[in-house]
């Protein structure tokens, strides 16, 4: 058993994911305590730079979801602070929470990923930016949060009704990408290792944020039941996303496949660098499927992080 630690967790915060966040968060924090440790649970505020003094932790383990906490923001804050703390560091955070950012460092790597381009909100009301169906998403949000899918026959208009709700009177810049029909896969990668594949059927719709968190709406399976070239091609596209982005910890990877194409229908969406840690949670699963618990797996960060290969160990 490791030594024991004094450990912050950090979680919550005011993201359009600070629900998620909590959830994650209290189940990291139950399970260090399980293992022994003395944790200290912060709900991230804008006070959190005298919480984390006041604390003086060995360890900060990042539960943050969305911003601040997985965009650069709360990283930059850690390593003033001098604070060692787990998952990726500031350039990485910042870079693979912008869709665009990961598709210019990714793609000349040779990493598939839908085509698209960055628009203005306002121009959705005279015409679409590419042929229907595409997708209009946040360039720097996640957990599916503030996704449209625009189709012929949709109900957001042609062109898209000013009075009609959706991203574009969120957000004054979209991503819009084509859309790709077919499957949603998912692999984690954590140590230098992908876990495995996992398909994510939801009950109805598509897999939106409200499919991700709720339970019953969306069959998991794990290990997906799919061709073993596509399986391996969504650990090796993972792990290279990984390493090209310089993730730390876990993350996740995030695919479209076209099963009418083959593993040239086979896309990365997005790298999720603080991957959720919510009893739903897709890393954990795949650890669990491999054997690890998820106190193992919790304990498994951590220690990576104090590695000193960890984004953020102090020096």
């Amino acid at each position: 058993m490791s030594k024991s630690l004094h450990i912050a967790v950090l979680m919550g915060g005011w993201s359009a994911e600070r629900e998620v966040s909590l959830m994650s968060g209290t189940g990291v924090a139950d399970a260090l305590e399980s293992r022994g440790h003395r944790v200290t649970r912060i709900d991230m505020d804008r006070d959190v730079a005298a919480k984390l003094a006041a604390a003086k932790p060995d360890v900060v383990f990042n539960a943050l979801h969305g911003t601040p906490g997985e965009d650069g923001s709360v990283q930059g804050l850690l390593d003033l602070m001098g604070l060692t703390y787990t998952h990726s560091g500031l350039a990485t955070s910042v870079i693979a929470i912008d869709k665009q950012l990961t598709k210019l460092l990714l793609v000349p790597a040779g990493i598939p990923m839908p085509g698209g381009r960055i628009v203005k909100s306002e121009t959705l009301y005279d015409a679409d930016p590419l042929p229907r169906p595409y997708v209009l998403k946040p360039v720097n949000e996640g957990s599916s949060v503030g996704v449209a899918i625009v189709t012929a026959e949709g109900n957001y208009g042609n062109p898209i009704g000013r009075d009609v709700a959706g991203p574009w009177t969120e957000f004054d810049e979209l991503l819009a990408e084509p859309y790709i029909r077919g499957r949603e896969l998912t692999t984690a990668v954590l140590g230098g290792q992908a876990l495995g594949v996992t398909e994510l059927k939801p009950k109805n719709g598509w897999y939106d944020f409200d499919a991700k968190y709720t339970e019953g709406l969306t069959e998991h399976i794990c290990p997906a039941q799919i061709p073993d070239d596509v399986a391996d091609a969504c650990k090796r596209i993972a792990l290279d996303a990984h390493r090209l982005l310089g993730c730390k910890g876990a993350s996740r990877s995030d695919f479209r496949w076209d099963d009418e194409r083959g593993i040239d229908g086979l896309f990365l969406l997005e790298v999720n660098t603080q991957p959720g840690m919510t009893p739903l949670s897709l890393v954990p699963e795949q650890a669990r499927h491999l054997g690890m618990s998820y106190a193992d797996l919790v304990q498994a960060i951590v220690d990576e992080a104090l590695e000193g290969v960890g984004a953020g160990a102090a020096p």
